[in-house]
């Protein structure tokens, strides 16, 4: 299994964010975590990424224990927050030089240039990070993430606020990333029909409690009569689980 969690849970004096969260997620997958704001996407990724420590629980990601092995997560995973940060005065190449080395990435240029070459950005190097949109920030923002080969690369919210053209452009990415890297993708979002476009599988939250999880084809399988995956979004959350 890519990533594993059992009863993953995170507090906040009485408020419980995430509720037990066991889940399963098998290396290759791109899987699709739902839920509206507020369900607990944000803090399951913090928690997966080693930003936020769980109350209780554990998980298991690339093979590497959260609690006890860090450093190991660390070094198998990418990661791109809902918005990525960048020193706007560098080209996009001095960005990610500069973010290579931090990592301690061996043969930084060589990385640089293949992450480039994985989310179809080569020709943007010299490009100041100013200058580009928020569809080009993410797209380079990936490229960040994947600077040192990861295992699993998790995305908060990777398409929200892009127009049209940007949400395309990034799919192709992620859909790329996994069929020529084989790289296992975890994405948060709330763009249902995205969802059945880029996702192989997904888990619906619903105010910090996984209430489904299945693959993308099963589930639309098992609600033949709904027209599209939000309708089915929306039955699942009011308790309609074939």
């Amino acid at each position: 299994m890519a990533i594993e969690t059992d009863r993953l849970t995170k507090r906040y004096g009485n408020a419980v964010t995430l509720d037990a969260l066991t889940l399963r997620v098998p290396e290759g997958e791109i899987f699709g975590l739902l839920g509206h704001n507020g369900a607990g996407k944000t803090t399951t990724v913090n928690i997966l990424t080693t930003l936020l420590p769980p109350s209780s629980g554990t998980a298991r990601i690339g093979g590497h224990d959260l609690g006890r092995g860090a450093a190991g997560v660390r070094r198998s995973i990418g990661y791109l927050p809902e918005n990525v940060q960048f020193y706007g005065n560098l080209t996009l190449e001095e960005n990610l030089l500069f973010f290579a080395g931090l990592s301690g990435v061996d043969r930084p240029r060589a990385a640089v240039e293949a992450a480039l070459e994985a989310v179809h950005f080569t020709g943007f190097g010299r490009q100041r990070m100013e200058t580009f949109s928020k569809g080009m920030r993410q797209r380079a923002g990936i490229a960040q993430a994947i600077l040192h080969a990861p295992a699993v690369l998790f995305l908060d919210e990777p398409t929200s606020g892009l127009d049209p053209q940007g949400v395309a452009h990034l799919r192709e990415v992620i859909i790329g990333l996994n069929r020529e890297f084989g790289m296992t993708i975890f994405m948060s979002t709330h763009l249902l029909a995205e969802v059945t476009r880029t996702c192989t599988s997904i888990g619906i939250l619903s105010s910090g409690s996984l209430i489904y999880q299945n693959s993308v084809a099963a589930t639309l399988q098992s609600f033949p009569d709904q027209e599209s995956l939000e309708e089915i979004y929306l039955r699942i959350e009011a308790g309609a689980v074939p």
